[in-house]
């Protein structure tokens, strides 16, 4: 399914029928990414005394009743309201769901203090000038484990703040990463990267969105897709999302 595009006054062509799917999963196991000292996500069927919602415990229809975090359980987007004391909605920051994106690969930089972290060099030398609407940045070594790690109490890679500042500089509007955060693990609050993307507190960019925990498997070169993103319409400051790459013919 070949379709023309044009866009910005730039015209490509993507097929449509080879989606790239870089979203994880949200299931009900122990086995499932996860992050943020957060219990497993639960799935289970409504049971009351006139209604059991399981159709292999005998009722009619599979009516099912799901607990979780946005945050800690699979794929997500966030808007400013993450960090903010007013409310902010995803859902109305997310108003248009298509968008050039450029793939960047990046090993983080082992520091003396332990961390693992992503250097505005890094992410400068990656993109080789260039620029569009979104940013994917996957981590190196790109091990399967992602999949099903529970990254809570690991310190795991984030985003240096002079980086968070270059891509800022360099008009990102949306950001994906493979990790649980842009931003370090216990950093007593601070969310530098966080606070850097949406100009917060001082001027709140409301339609900007970062999405944590994707997944972009080996096979999926670096450079330009065209991005359709994607969010379960949660009136809160992050949904589930399904981010989904094309390549760009």
């Amino acid at each position: 399914m070949l379709a023309e595009i044009t866009h910005k006054g730039k015209s490509f062509s993507v097929n449509l029928g080879e989606p790239i799917d870089i979203s994880m999963p949200l299931k009900a196991s122990k086995d499932a990414a996860s992050a943020w000292y957060v219990d497993p996500l639960i799935i289970e069927p409504v049971q009351t005394e006139q209604f059991t919602g399981s159709v292999a415990l005998g009722g009619s229809v599979n009516f099912n009743n799901i607990f979780f975090n946005p945050h800690g359980h699979g794929t997500h987007t966030e808007c400013v309201g993450h960090i903010s004391k007013e409310f902010y909605s995803v859902n109305d920051a997310l108003k248009t769901f298509f968008f050039t994106a450029e793939l960047i690969s990046v090993k983080p930089e082992k520091w003396p203090n332990g961390d693992e972290v992503i250097t505005r060099s890094q992410v400068e030398k990656a993109l080789e000038g260039k620029s569009a609407e979104a940013i994917v940045i996957r981590t190196l070594p790109n091990l399967l484990e992602k999949r099903h790690r529970n990254y809570s109490s690991t310190n795991p890679p984030y985003l240096a703040a002079e980086a968070m500042e270059f891509l800022v500089n360099k008009g990102f509007e949306h950001l994906l990463i493979d990790l649980p955060s842009v931003d370090r693990e216990m950093d007593e609050g601070v969310l530098a990267s966080h606070h850097l993307f949406w100009n917060y507190p001082s001027a709140p960019n409301t339609q900007k969105t970062i999405t944590e925990f994707v997944f972009v498997s080996d096979e999926v070169r670096d450079g330009r897709y065209l991005l359709n993103l994607q969010i379960a319409p949660f009136e809160n400051d992050a949904s589930p999302s399904k981010p989904i790459l094309y390549e760009i013919k």
